[in-house]
């Protein structure tokens, strides 16, 4: 007898655990929904802006219009909140194209003059901008920074080639990277140990590869090409990236002479190419990480759309629906924080504008989380039915 009813108790309480996952697998799936979202940033008073740069945090920085129609550095605060006007070196104009996770801002600035560009860096936060000086020549550009302040960019040297460049800690000094053989080279990005990437001319200067340093900008390694005769690390002066774990994206052709999108493992080592969306053109501007690519991709009928490289697979981000009702076009996607926020720019409403896009989790309706509290009260219920039935 008894054994019949502890049969029937177990059949029972079978059936309850049956239930009881079926309430937390829906509850788990209404947890982990998820969308996008969008918004602009807005200009500094003027009808322009575009973004370049964003740390974890979520500050963006970029240039914008302003009312007189100058360019302008900006930074905004966290997960892009207001605008913040950078101010310049004493000329008309400014850009700013990074960030790290104090604030500290780089980019290029006129001087008094619009033939003398200076790369810069920031206090934290976007306070106060020092002129970082040249390699000897009339002008230099920052494109990177890391979170100790190592800037990387490019300087004309005395002998008027533009040559990569890397700082000391908070942007002090300057030391040339030199180049893989030909006349000039350019540093787009560092990551946390020093790394520092970007492009370089090979000897005869007629073709131009992508490049690793070591630590703190120490050598300087082609990365080869998907195939093809040469590879670069700009396009149209978009900022390319590596990783904390020295993973290098940018863009590379191929055999078929299609320039693709690529992603390397760590330290640079192998070139994959991501793809398309299905079209002959991609190239990849930022990584995380967690080695999320966000980038610009062809489609099949010739668009030029953003994407985002995750898990194995490219998302147009420009046909995202939130994008789409929102009556964002033409977007480009140029960074990506380690919390999957994307900066960039696009048309809206007719205007030129930075944008900040968001991939965010969706929170339960109260009913889930009655469900998911009664299921957790159910699991201590059979738990301890369990022990008394064995008692």
């Amino acid at each position: 007898m008894g054994t019949i009813i502890m049969n029937a108790q177990r059949a029972k309480l079978k059936r309850v655990a049956i239930f009881l996952t079926g309430i937390l697998t829906a509850s788990i799936s209404a947890m982990v929904h998820a969308d996008w979202s969008i918004k602009g940033l807005g200009t500094l008073g003027g009808a322009y802006s575009e973004a370049f740069g964003i740390n974890d945090s979520g500050q963006v920085v970029g240039w914008a219009n302003t009312a007189s129609g100058s360019r302008h550095a900006f930074i905004t605060g966290p997960s892009g909140a207001g605008m913040t006007d950078l101010g310049t070196l004493g000329g008309s104009s400014s850009w700013a194209f990074g960030i790290n996770d104090s604030g500290q801002v780089v980019g290029s600035s006129y001087l008094g003059n619009i033939f003398n560009q200076h790369a810069f860096i920031t206090g934290p936060n976007g306070n106060g901008m020092t002129d970082l000086g040249t390699l000897g020549g009339i002008s230099s550009g920052a494109s990177g920074i890391n979170d100790s302040g190592q800037v990387v960019g490019g300087s004309y040297t005395a002998s008027w080639n533009s040559h990569a460049f890397i700082t000391g800690p908070n942007g002090l000094g300057m030391t040339d990277l030199g180049t893989l053989g030909g006349g000039s080279s350019w540093a787009l990005g560092i990551n946390n140990s020093g790394q520092v990437v970007g492009s370089s001319y090979l000897a005869g200067n007629f073709t131009q590869d992508a490049f690793i340093t070591g630590p703190n900008g120490i050598g300087m390694t082609d990365l080869g090409t998907l195939g093809g005769h040469n590879s670069m690390g700009v396009i149209d002066g978009a900022a390319s990236g590596i990783n904390d774990s020295g993973q290098v994206v940018g863009g590379a052709f191929t055999a078929s002479g299609n320039f693709d999108a690529f992603i390397t493992g760590p330290n640079g080592i192998g070139m994959t190419d991501l793809g398309t969306l299905g079209g002959d053109y991609s190239y990849a501007s930022g990584i995380n990480d967690s080695g999320e690519v966000v980038g610009a991709a062809a489609t099949a009928a010739g668009e030029d759309h953003a994407f985002i490289f995750s898990h194995g697979e490219m998302t147009d981000l420009s046909s995202l629906a939130p994008v789409v009702a929102a009556g964002w076009t033409d977007i480009s996607a140029l960074s990506i924080n380690n919390n999957g926020q994307i900066v960039g720019f696009g048309h809206h409403h007719g205007n030129h504008e930075a944008f900040l896009l968001s991939f965010t989790t969706a929170v339960p309706e109260p009913e889930t989380y009655l469900m998911l509290l009664a299921g957790l009260g159910l699991i201590g219920y059979l738990a301890r039915r369990r022990k008394e039935m064995v008692i």
